[in-house]
């Protein structure tokens, strides 16, 4: 059987999970035979994008387009859990996410509608991507039907406290202490901040190419995080893109003007969303040094700035 081409930071996420990932990736051909065969579909190009899964466009059997993911196995720190990113899209059907046509979750696989494009490349201002961004993953804010399996914003925020610390440290402090330090702040205050009366499930990661354009008009969310936790934390996780931009200027003053629009726009407080933005910037930054990706260094040079 002929080899398939990964993409590089699905490659080096593999790589990163060690035999588990490279066991997964020598699997990847034969899952997608497999699949043509359980579920009647025609495997066609892979995508570029995405970097914790193979993702591939098919055909169905009634020949419409569609998308077969393949998710690769749970354990990277970084990475969410593939049945929490499944339950968020069963429960985000009709509220904004991409249609779920079939799924296999023993085999960690997803048959969904096929979108059209990033939000980030229709051609938008920065500022309306973020209103249309806040606009979707608001639809699908509720109380999950079964919180106990959901990973909460109090989790999440410890997590990125610990992490942000202990990576820091292995990679040799790449940037300068006060941004790790107001971002391990920063998740210390969301942690405390966590009220279980007013969390809605969360997408959780909702950066402008996990937004994308649909065939029927708007936009629908992939690649979900999954978790409970408060609206601020979603809002946060696209204001920590966009480095060249900010760097080009003021960081602090413009991700602030950002964090007051959504304010105005969706009645979350700004602080939290800002909070949120800055310890989540932090950690995504030292999380792609670390499997050796250097797009991770203007991460961590805008929240210098913004620290200092």
């Amino acid at each position: 059987m002929a080899p398939i081409e990964i993409p590089e930071l699905v490659r080096l996420k593999a790589v990163a999970l060690g035999s588990e990932g490279e066991q997964w990736m020598a699997s990847l051909a034969e899952s997608l035979a497999e699949f043509e065969d359980q579920w009647g579909i025609a495997v066609g190009a892979p995508f570029r994008a995405g970097s914790a899964a193979y993702v591939v466009s098919v055909t169905t059997a009634d020949g419409a387009p569609a998308v077969l993911k393949l998710a690769m196995p749970d354990g990277l720190d970084g990475n969410g859990k593939f049945a929490q990113e499944l339950e968020a899209v069963r429960q985000g059907q009709g509220r904004g996410y991409v249609d779920l046509l079939e799924f296999d979750e023993r085999r960690r696989a997803m048959l969904l509608e096929r979108l059209v494009r990033p939000i980030h490349d229709v051609g938008l201002s920065i500022e309306a991507q973020i209103d249309a961004i806040a606009a979707t993953v608001a639809q699908g804010w509720r109380r999950p039907d079964n919180p106990s399996v959901w990973r909460t914003g109090a989790e999440q925020a410890e997590s990125l406290e610990q992490s942000i610390g202990t990576t820091w440290d292995l990679l040799g402090r790449p940037c300068p202490e006060p941004a790790v330090r107001l971002a391990q702040e920063y998740a210390r205050r969301r942690r405390e901040a966590f009220d279980e009366r007013t969390a809605v499930a969360i997408h959780g990661d909702a950066h402008p190419w996990n937004v994308l354009e649909s065939s029927a008009g708007g936009f629908k969310l992939i690649d979900p995080d999954g978790m409970w936790s408060e609206p601020a934390h979603d809002l946060a996780i696209p204001l920590r893109h966009w480095n060249d931009e900010l760097l080009a200027g003021e960081p602090g003053t413009r991700v602030r003007s950002w964090c007051a629009r959504l304010q105005e726009t969706t009645g979350v407080d700004a602080q939290a969303i800002w909070e949120w933005a800055h310890a989540e910037r932090v950690s995504t930054g030292l999380f792609l040094l670390r499997l050796g990706d250097p797009y991770g260094l203007p991460f961590l040079e805008v929240a210098h700035r913004i620290a200092t």
